[in-house]
């Protein structure tokens, strides 16, 4: 596979079937995270996790014979890229997820589409098609209505919504960056090596401010930090730069607008946390976003094909 890079604006075939996946992988996520935060320090899960999934991603890498070495040019993009996409993200996210819960968290945190859509016009010059505009603006929306069931919530803890509001800020500015360097490295390797350089920042923040972590987690415990590392770290993470590539940071920050109803609807199911009128509101608006912004481009682009003219041979 080439490396994270500048692609086509819209999401398609494969592409599309990887948003999904993205989707429900990391909605899940949500719950997971905030059962094994029950049980667990921030610092010291977000590192516990991250040493797994960069052993796994390397062990990935080796197997399948791809290019693990960073070339000179390379090295300094992925530590920057690291520390906004993976150290900031994680280290606020769990923060957020501790004090206000895993569905609200999520709804703060998928804000992102937002920040994304302005940095890509700042750093990358990016334009904003009529059709992101729309899109982006139906899923903000979305948002909101789910937002606005929690303001007073939120205004009880000031620190969680904070920390979701800094999270979601440093993982559209990592992916922003990720677009603007484009290392030339394997997703694979890419993804390995993100984690990796992510990892000492965390346990030396780990060691300073909770000590050695005990890892006596319960069953229930240890089935969700494995969900954890197989599917949002290893899986989701590599679908995730592969939609970074193929697409513009609007549009892929836009492609995560369902990721925050999956993670309200899972967080219900799994943990009890109230479900309201709201949540069917925003799935339908996050529904049109995602219709809007990546299936009618694709749509219409089957039509076109689909209405040219036949080829003549030559000379025929």
């Amino acid at each position: 596979m080439s490396a994270v890079a500048g692609g086509a604006g819209t999401l398609a075939g494969r592409s599309l079937s990887l948003v999904v996946l993205v989707s429900l992988g990391w909605g899940l996520n949500w719950p997971m995270m905030k059962i094994v935060l029950n049980e667990m320090p921030v610092w010291g899960f977000r590192c516990f996790g991250l040493i797994l999934g960069a052993t796994a991603f390397f062990v990935i890498a080796l197997v399948s014979r791809q290019r693990i070495r960073l070339q000179r040019g390379e090295i300094l993009p992925v530590i920057l890229t690291s520390q906004f996409n993976i150290v900031g993200w994680h280290l606020l996210s769990g923060y957020g997820i501790a004090m206000i819960g895993a569905g609200k968290a999520g709804i703060i945190g998928f804000t992102m589409p937002l920040w994304a859509s302005l940095l890509g016009v700042w750093l990358l010059g990016e334009r904003l098609q009529r059709r992101t505009l729309v899109g982006l603006a139906l899923g903000i929306a979305g948002v909101a209505v789910l937002i606005q069931g929690e303001l007073a919530n939120l205004g009880r803890s000031p620190e969680g919504t904070v920390a979701m509001l800094g999270a979601a800020f440093t993982w559209a500015l990592g992916t922003v960056l990720i677009k603007r360097s484009a290392p030339r490295l394997p997703l694979v390797s890419f993804a390995a090596w993100q984690f990796l350089l992510a990892i000492p920042a965390l346990a030396t923040g780990a060691l300073l401010i909770e000590g050695v972590p005990s890892l006596a987690l319960s069953a229930r415990a240890w089935g969700a930090m494995a969900y954890i590392v197989v599917v949002a770290l290893v899986v989701c993470q590599v679908a995730w730069y592969r939609i970074v590539k193929t697409t513009t940071a609007a549009i892929a920050g836009i492609s995560t607008l369902a990721i925050p109803v999956v993670s309200l609807l899972s967080s219900a199911l799994l943990l009890g946390e109230p479900l309201t009128w709201r949540e069917i509101v925003a799935l339908l608006l996050v529904g049109s976003a995602l219709a809007v912004v990546l299936v009618a481009p694709a749509l219409a682009r089957r039509r076109a094909a689909a209405a040219l003219p036949p080829v003549e041979g030559l000379g025929g």
